[in-house]
């Protein structure tokens, strides 16, 4: 899978050890920034991680902020997003299988480096259940940013 990454300067040092990860995964890494640990604004981040997904150059993304909830919003404000803030591997694996998340949100200040692989790690092996129940839901909520 082609993985964007992106993080503001609470996530940057997180950000680094995810790469690793997702590398080791054998997924290609597109790193959006921030590059280094200087004050940036997550929106910023999150319209290149967005536009990503959006133009077909990723299959799915990953933004690591504080707390994750920031990024998420961001996210979640670009039309064809689906963001959602995993601090647990159930969360991170049934975000994709039912919901369809195509970008993972997390707090670098909330779960340390071994909790985010394994975040990772789920959030990249979960795929999109072919439940029609679900399928209907994420139908939906592409209705819903059709009415934005």
């Amino acid at each position: 899978m082609r993985i964007v990454i992106g993080s503001d300067h609470a996530g940057f040092h997180l950000k680094a050890t995810i790469i690793d990860h997702v590398t080791s995964l054998g997924h290609e890494v597109y790193d959006a920034g921030s590059y280094d640990a200087n004050p940036v604004d997550f929106p910023d981040i999150a319209k290149m991680v967005t536009s990503s997904i959006i133009e077909g150059k990723a299959d799915r993304g990953l933004m690591v902020c504080g707390t994750g909830v920031g990024a998420s919003i961001a996210a979640n404000k670009v039309k064809g997003i689906r963001a959602a803030v995993c601090h647990d591997v159930h969360s991170a694996h049934q975000s994709v299988e039912h919901d369809d998340v195509n970008v993972m949100c997390i707090g670098a200040q909330i779960v340390g480096a071994w909790l985010a692989r394994d975040l990772v790690a789920a959030y990249l092996a979960a795929e999109f259940s072919t439940d029609e129940e679900f399928r209907r839901r994420v139908r939906k909520l592409a209705e819903m940013d059709e009415q934005r």
